[in-house]
Order: C-alpha cells, then sequence, then structure tokens
C-alpha cells in the first residue's frame, strides 16, 4: 500500500499591497488637501481680513496678534449707500430664474434632441461651441438686446442673459443622463400606453434627479457669480451682490474691511446649496462625465 505523495504546493502568501496602498491613500489625500489649500486662499485672506479692524488692516498681513472684530459684517449689512439686502434678493431671482429657465428649456430640447431625434447632432455640437466661447464675447450682443427689449438693469434681464450663458452646459449633462437611462424604459412605458409626455415627466425625470440638480447647482453657482453681465447689464437697480461690494471703493479710499465681509457673505448661499445637494451632484457629474 502506498501513501500518496504530500501536496507540496504552498498557498500564495499575502503580499504586503496593504501598505503601498495606504501611503497612495495618504498621498493621494495630501495632495487634494494641498490644492483645496491652494484654491481657498483668498477667500480664507477675505475672511481673515473682514475680522480685522482697519488699523490692523493697515498694519501687518500677518494672520495673528489681531483683535477679532465684527464691524465691517455691520458695515456690509446695515452701512449707508450698502442696500445688503436688496443686492442679496437680486442675486437669488436672478441665479433661481436662470435655473428654472435652463430647466424648463434644456429637459425638453434635450430629451428632443437625443431620444427622439430632432437635430441631435446639430444640438450637441452647438451647445458645445457655444460652450467653449468666453462670456466677453456675448457682453455686447447681450447689451444690444437687452436695451432693445428694455430689460436693462433688471433683474428680468439679468436672469435671461445667465440663462442663455448656462443653458448649453444644462444641454451637455442632461444629454449624458438621457443616454445612461436604458431605452427598454421607455419602450415599456409606450407599451402601457404612455405618450411621449407621460413617458418624460412621469418616467424618465424622476430617473433623471441627480442630472437634475447638478445642472441646477452648476447654474446658480455660475449665475450667482456672474460678475460681466452685472457690470454690462445693470446700473443701479438690478445691481446684484457680487457688483455690490464695489460701493465700498469710495473718492476717499477703499474699505477693504468692508469689502472682504461682503466677499465672505456672498459665497454663502451657493457653498450651502452645493453642500445639501452634493449626493446628487457628485452622481450627475458622474454621470456626465464618465458614462456621457
Amino acid at each position: 500500500m502506498t501513501t500518496p505523495p504530500a501536496n507540496t504546493t504552498s498557498r500564495p502568501t499575502a503580499g504586503p499591497s496593504t501598505p503601498p496602498r495606504r501611503r497612495r491613500l495618504w498621498g493621494t489625500t495630501a495632495i487634494v488637501a494641498l490644492i483645496a489649500l491652494a484654491v481657498n486662499v483668498p477667500w480664507l485672506n477675505a475672511l481673515l481680513v473682514s475680522l480685522k479692524s482697519e488699523a490692523d488692516i493697515a498694519a501687518s498681513p500677518a494672520p495673528w496678534g489681531f483683535a477679532p472684530t465684527s464691524e465691517h459684517y455691520a458695515n456690509a449689512l446695515g452701512a449707508a449707500g450698502y442696500d445688503f439686502p436688496r443686492f442679496f434678493l437680486n442675486s437669488i431671482v436672478i441665479a433661481l430664474g436662470a435655473v428654472v429657465l435652463v430647466l424648463v428649456i434644456a429637459v425638453p430640447s434635450t430629451y428632443a434632441a437625443v431620444r427622439l431625434g430632432f437635430g441631435g447632432t446639430f444640438v450637441m455640437n452647438a451647445s458645445s461651441g457655444l460652450r467653449l466661447l468666453p462670456a466677453i464675447f456675448f457682453a455686447v450682443p447681450y447689451f444690444l438686446l437687452m436695451s432693445n427689449l428694455r430689460l436693462f438693469d433688471t433683474v428680468a434681464g439679468l436672469a435671461l442673459a445667465n440663462t442663455f450663458l448656462n443653458l448649453p452646459l444644462g444641454i451637455i449633462l442632461l444629454a449624458a443622463g438621457f443616454r445612461d437611462l436604458p431605452i427598454e424604459i421607455e419602450e415599456a412605458a409606450q407599451v402601457d400606453g404612455a405618450n411621449t409626455y407621460q413617458v418624460l415627466f412621469r418616467v424618465l425625470l424622476p430617473m433623471l434627479a441627480p442630472s437634475l440638480v447638478a445642472v441646477a447647482v452648476l447654474v446658480f453657482i455660475f449665475s450667482w457669480n456672474d460678475y460681466l453681465f452685472a457690470l454690462v447689464l445693470s446700473s443701479s437697480e438690478a445691481t446684484p451682490i457680487t457688483l455690490g461690494a464695489a460701493n465700498f471703493v469710495t473718492s476717499t479710499g477703499i474699505r477693504w474691511g468692508d469689502i472682504s465681509a461682503a466677499t465672505v457673505l456672498s459665497t454663502l448661499p451657493p457653498v450651502l446649496f452645493a453642500v445639501f445637494a452634493q449626493r446628487y451632484l457628485v452622481s450627475g457629474l458622474a454621470s456626465g462625465a464618465v458614462k456621457g
């Protein structure tokens, strides 16, 4: 009776893969943190200046050795000649108006181009081409258009200008979202008797929530941060918060603390909007960038 030979095959041992992965993770985290810090240096500097007194601002740029003060925020919120509530309301109406108009126009037009074949290639190429053009390219045409329509220095005119400027972005992102949805979903809905409008608004739009939120957040941020069209298309009544800070530049000097306080306050709404919609924003942008 012979005994079977012993199995000499050794099991593979786990290599030292975890430490390299951890090092890569720490390295990536450090790089991202440095980039985030570099990007936010202007905002951090504005926050620092807004907490200094005028004497400390003139004495030293160092971020230490001063007593924090809130006087500049009080000036930004209630100084004579600086109507912060009106500027803030103008920016809210302009940004939200642009968001609503972009979604109302982009959703049906993108669906028609992507799913129904109405000028699909032309619409996408035109949207991409318009998105590549700098905003200054449209400044004079929009000024003439809004002047002829008697919409100069109106909130409606600025909302329309930001709508036209951000509409290509909305079409591009929504097109990627529509392409990610299986065509079988629409076919099943049509078999059940749904018409084109019911398929779009009752079946597809709920599934496009991440893309819709991504478009809404980006259009809101771009419209809120707009400075060029606010400068060209407004003079006093429709002044948004981004342009209103210039009121602190007077003939007697530049009130850096007040300007910095107004700048810090103006960044809060888009930041909060993006934070609360972060989950949908990441999902919608990933759909457009990876799968589109």
